[in-house]
């Protein structure tokens, strides 16, 4: 008998309900890093954290916590003044990150979110929040983006600055119990092309669900806000392609999805029992290693990826 191997990436997906809690019994410990009230804030990331920088600066500002924006470090305003600037970095080694950290240093104040207390962030950063218990070995960033944004979550939370219709975390952490062992729709599973969408905080959600399958899949994904969907993107859709939501649903959406033919999931796949949709994400980021597995691809090893882009100057 045959013994199949579950990959690192998927055992890293499995123990997010548990990074989650931890995250949450820790926000108080990195109180010289989060945002303090009516701060004006930048976030900024690449990639994954860029994602969930975005996910944070709605959450956040919706909630009445303070003026936020988020931006891809690369595409940092020079020209804008924020009270405090928040990096989210899970290696502590991306060059734009650092770049833009040296950059400003002495100027505003800064913070750092990372997984790593060994690396050059730790020192480019004022203050540092270090989620070493959601380091990840794989490449593909799955535990640490989402318990980055736990933290930050749970520290609006306690701060009594959620936005109404989000979920306690103690309830987003027994979603994601499910998210990790409910099966996966066989339909979804075996779909050719995926568009995520997202209202508001969760447009993040499904700009990071895309990029996961991407990532581990080359799965062929792309993602909107979902009122934008209705303005040309319908047009991809059709039988064996699925429209994938995090969060409320707009009306009518669901019948324009069954009217083309697409396969439309939301939640948990069954409305009645909604999945917190950070939670929701959990379930894409398994798709994501699922098909990756089926097309006979290496989940722990993407294709031209690495942990961390260090860009070097030309001719060093």
């Amino acid at each position: 008998m045959t013994t199949v191997e579950t990959s690192r990436t998927s055992l890293e997906i499995a123990s997010q309900p548990d990074t989650w809690r931890r995250a949450v019994a820790s926000v108080h410990s990195y109180a010289e890093v989060l945002p303090r009230r009516g701060e004006r804030v930048a976030v900024i990331g690449c990639g994954t954290s860029w994602f969930m920088a975005l996910a944070y600066a709605q959450l956040r500002e919706s909630g009445g916590h303070g003026e936020t924006d988020a931006f891809a470090a690369s595409e940092f305003p020079a020209d804008r003044t924020y009270d405090r600037i928040i990096a989210i970095t899970r290696s502590g080694t991306t060059t734009e990150v650092l770049d833009l950290l040296t950059r400003v240093k002495g100027t505003v104040a800064t913070g750092a979110i990372t997984a790593d207390p060994t690396t050059p962030v730790m020192t480019a950063a004022d203050a540092v929040a270090v989620l070493d218990f959601a380091d990840e070995q794989s490449v593909v960033q799955t535990r640490f983006a989402t318990t980055v944004l736990v933290l930050l979550r749970a520290h609006l939370e306690a701060e009594g600055a959620l936005p109404a219709g989000v979920r306690p975390l103690a309830d987003a952490i027994k979603d994601a119990e499910r998210a990790v062992t409910e099966p996966l729709d066989p339909a979804v599973c075996g779909a050719e092309q995926f568009t995520f969408l997202g209202i508001g905080w969760t447009y993040g959600l499904a700009l990071e669900a895309g990029l996961k399958m991407r990532e581990a899949a080359g799965a062929w994904t792309e993602a909107y806000p979902a009122m934008e969907y209705r303005h040309g993107p319908i047009s991809i859709t059709g039988p064996g392609r699925v429209v994938w939501l995090f969060g409320a649903e707009p009306l009518g959406l669901a019948d324009d999805i069954d009217g083309v033919g697409g396969i439309y999931t939301s939640a948990s796949g069954v409305r009645a029992e909604a999945l917190d949709p950070l939670a929701d994400l959990i379930r894409a980021q398994r798709l994501a290693v699922h098909l990756a597995e089926a097309r006979g691809y290496d989940p722990d090893r993407p294709r031209n990826l690495t942990r961390s882009v260090i860009l070097t100057a030309a001719g060093a």
